[in-house]
């Protein structure tokens, strides 16, 4: 007899009950020219980068006899010494990814009997590491009259008041809209709230300047965290590399909650090689946000309307089906990001030939369906 399909066998096991039901996460990975949809960085890791990332593996290799350092004493100090702020090693923890980080705040602050708060639409893996960790999420909301995604001090405050959360998540550039936040957003959230205030800085590389980082906010706030990762400007997605920085006293905290060794001996070497040369691997960042910018500013020529950006990717709306549009890129072969939002799509800006594989494409698609409603009111 045929066996049994997985869903099958699953509804069968004794899973979680606040589980059951639940998909996992995931961004399609399709085999098409022109992948804009996970917000990578488009640009190859450079030569030479690549040179010194492979000898510092090499130098470990011989050494994997052995567990990594616990500790990850060098690669805190080469961290902190990149951040700046004087932040010392003392204050910064890493991951396997910054999504690694975050589980490692709400093992420690969230769980069964606590609750997490953020302000949707925002990154979607809060909301799912959250319940991993078996913390109950509450959506906040953004926007007001005239910014439909932005928080202001006031309105973000109240809400922390009424939740009363364990664990607050604000987004710096937020994604999926891009916007990054005012400081005085923070110091609202970290005063309003008695338990954690994480601020997600993914894509703070690519913020516009002026930009102010909550790095700066740091002192004399013990439950502040900042997260950063070097998935992004760093062009190093496949190296799953995150950190944070924050009090001492929060690091000692993730010690409790972290795997033993957690971060392996080359992961610590590929990425201490990167941040030697952070000079050439974030070169690509003035380039990227040029496409960024041209993005936005040719987007509205087309009927489309597009959120400022302060981070690798354009949110847009003004779309009349976002989904059809969606799968028209794809035959295009373009495959940009549907998060959600009605009417809305998000594009990753990547090399100048791959953002006009975009542009022309949603050109076309658009003219397309244009001519279709017109066609269809006659």
């Amino acid at each position: 007899m045929p066996a049994p399909a997985s869903s099958e066998v699953l509804a069968r096991l004794p899973l979680r009950e606040d589980l059951r039901g639940s998909t996992p996460y995931g961004a399609p990975q399709l085999a098409v020219p022109v992948r804009l949809n996970t917000n990578e960085n488009s640009y190859d890791v450079p030569d030479d980068v690549v040179d010194a990332i492979v000898e510092a593996i090499r130098d470990q290799a011989r050494h994997l006899n052995r567990y990594p350092d616990r500790e990850f004493s060098g690669l805190r100090e080469d961290l902190a010494a990149y951040l700046g702020h004087d932040l010392d090693a003392a204050q910064i923890w890493a991951g396997n990814g910054s999504n690694e980080v975050l589980q490692h705040v709400l093992q420690a602050f969230g769980g069964p009997g606590r609750t997490a708060l953020g302000f949707t639409p925002t990154y979607s893996m809060h909301p799912i590491i959250s319940a991993g960790t078996g913390t109950t999420w509450i959506d906040g909301t953004r926007g007001y009259p005239g910014d439909l995604f932005g928080l202001d001090p006031e309105r973000t405050a109240a809400q922390v008041t009424a939740a009363d959360p364990d664990v607050v998540f604000l987004c710096s550039p937020n994604n999926p809209t891009g916007t990054a936040l005012p400081l005085d957003v923070v110091r609202a959230t970290y005063d309003a709230a008695r338990g954690m205030v994480v601020v997600d800085e993914a894509y703070a590389e690519f913020a516009r300047p002026g930009t102010p980082s909550a790095l700066s906010l740091l002192p004399g706030r013990e439950r502040l965290v900042v997260t950063r990762t070097m998935s992004k400007a760093f062009t190093l997605a496949g190296a799953r590399l995150g950190y944070l920085a924050a009090d001492p006293a929060v690091c000692d905290a993730f010690r409790l909650v972290r795997l033993p060794y957690h971060l392996s001996t080359l992961t610590q070497a590929a990425a201490r090689a990167a941040l030697w040369h952070c000079d050439v691997l974030l070169s690509t960042v003035e380039a990227i946000k040029e496409q960024r910018d041209r993005i936005v500013a040719t987007l509205p020529s087309f009927g489309a309307v597009p959120v400022p950006s302060d981070a690798n990717f354009v949110l847009f709306g003004g779309l009349g089906d976002e989904r059809a549009v969606w799968r028209a890129l794809l035959e295009h072969g373009v495959l940009i990001r549907d998060v959600g939002l009605p009417h809305h799509l998000r594009v990753t800006a990547g090399t100048p030939e791959e953002t006009t594989s975009f542009l022309d494409a949603l050109e076309a698609v658009l003219e397309a369906a244009a001519k279709a409603a017109k066609g269809a009111s006659r």
